[in-house]
């Protein structure tokens, strides 16, 4: 009876399904659902819910002191990942990550040297560069001039290294093209102001910019309306006498070409959505590490998006010559500078 006893107990262990991985998601300013670099994050993190597993939870905190009690309640509950979306959340996670040790933590953007916290970070200027090529080559010549216009989201050097990328591109392409470049704001709230993004867009149309990349967050999506409406046939697929007036978008972190189609010559892809789902992936795996990662050309981290909304409006010929550009920067033959 005792051997009996003995056999099915083990059995039930051995039946027992296995504890999910618990992981949590600290959004930054703009929402989870900014069609941009938050919902690229969430996007992953939902593919891993959904491939591995585990059990998700997020938080979107209204403002940026209750960043740190939400890490510190995730901590508390026993979660085995706890992951800050964006650079403002890096002080509340090295804060919490040194009281709960024992836990992982991981931000993006940022870098946190704790042996407990993964660090991902993008060389955004090679994606730029890349689509910054691309808008020179689709940029027309207004007024005697060739313009296209950047709008940043918060004034600071991580966006800096959009813009920096992005000018590097278009100059490659024409020395003499000028780019207008504007920032919504120097608070959090820039990443969140369509409105502002919208001025800006139609006020750089005014002066030109017959492209326009915007690396704002939801304030981007002001942008997608100032082109639209500039654009009051629709889509600018080549065909005779309709891309004469055009004004083209340049999206960014999320494939954003499906959101006025034939208007959005490309996004700069910055795969947070990758960085998100293999962390959580060597945490259920138990191969985490507190480590700088690094996500740039090389390992397809940052690139640009072709899709069929697109593909017309980038075709092979523009194509090959970006991609020379880019196994240049891969080889190391091309530095793009940051700033």
């Amino acid at each position: 009876m005792k051997k009996l006893l003995i056999f099915l107990s083990l059995v039930l262990f051995l039946s027992a399904p296995a504890l999910a991985t618990k992981v949590a998601l600290v959004f930054d300013a703009g929402g989870k659902f900014d069609k941009s670099f938050n919902q690229s994050a969430w996007e992953g993190a939902v593919r891993a819910r959904d491939t591995i597993g585990i059990t998700l939870k997020d938080v979107e905190p209204g403002d940026t002191s209750a960043i740190e009690e939400a890490f510190r309640v995730f901590a508390k509950e026993g979660y085995d990942l706890l992951v800050g979306i964006g650079f403002a959340n890096a002080p509340s996670v090295e804060k919490v990550a040194k009281e709960f040790p024992n836990t992982n933590f991981a931000i993006v953007d940022m870098v946190v040297n704790l042996p407990n916290v993964a660090s991902l970070v993008f060389k955004e200027q090679e994606g730029s560069f890349l689509v910054g090529m691309i808008a020179g080559m689709r940029s027309r010549v207004i007024d005697g001039q060739r313009t296209v216009g950047f709008i940043g989201g918060m004034d600071i050097p991580l966006i800096h290294k959009f813009e920096a990328g992005y000018t590097q591109g278009a100059k490659l392409v024409w020395p003499n093209i000028k780019v207008i470049a504007n920032y919504v704001g120097n608070t959090p709230t820039a990443w969140n102001d369509p409105a502002k993004g919208k001025e800006i867009a139609n006020s750089q149309i005014s002066k030109g910019a017959s492209v326009i990349y915007a690396a704002a967050g939801a304030s981007g999506n002001g942008m997608f309306d100032a082109v639209k409406e500039t654009n009051p046939k629709g889509p600018c697929y080549p065909q005779k006498n309709r891309t004469d007036n055009c004004v083209y978008a340049i999206g960014v972190d999320s494939n954003q070409n499906y959101l006025i189609p034939g208007q959005v010559l490309t996004s700069m892809l910055k795969r947070v959505d990758v960085a998100v789902y293999d962390t959580i992936k060597a945490v259920d795996a138990g191969n985490f590490e507190g480590k700088i990662t690094v996500f740039d050309l090389s390992n397809n981290g940052v690139g640009y998006a072709l899709d069929e909304h697109n593909d017309r409006l980038v075709p092979k010929s523009i194509q090959k010559v970006v991609d020379q550009y880019r196994q240049k920067i891969i080889a190391g033959e091309i530095v793009v500078k940051e700033k």
